[in-house]
């Protein structure tokens, strides 16, 4: 089964953060993607997204694009990355995720992927 973890983060939170706590998120989260890679259960992501200021949200009603500047939601917390986990449960990928230095600081949600037109949507 195919997991998403999306990582929430509040800017306010990263930028209160000293430099030698932001340098040693880097190494922590560069040590849990190496572990992650080797167990082979990390299919891919963005870990690293921009700021949501640098979006652009669209959408096409009655045949009509629409594109707006900034993220689709208001709000303090933004979707600051993701990653794709192949793992047995549910369990298991919030195993994983417990792992992950952004968990420490951030809200880290994990949800099944399931197939396009299937049932589980």
């Amino acid at each position: 089964m195919r997991y998403i973890a999306l990582i929430h983060n509040n800017p306010a939170a990263w930028q209160a953060l000293s430099q030698a706590e932001r340098d040693q998120h880097d190494r922590d989260a560069d040590a849990f993607l190496k572990m992650v890679t080797e167990s082979g259960e990390l299919l891919g992501g963005a870990v690293v997204l921009a700021n949501p200021s640098n979006a652009k949200t669209v959408r096409v009603r009655n045949g009509l694009p629409a594109v707006t500047d900034g993220p689709f939601a208001e709000g303090k917390e933004h979707l600051a990355g993701y990653y794709v986990l192949e793992c047995e449960s549910i369990e298991r990928a919030t195993d994983i995720v417990t792992h992950d230095p952004s968990a420490r600081y951030f809200a880290v949600e994990v949800r099944p992927i399931m197939h396009m037109g299937g049932a589980d949507l």
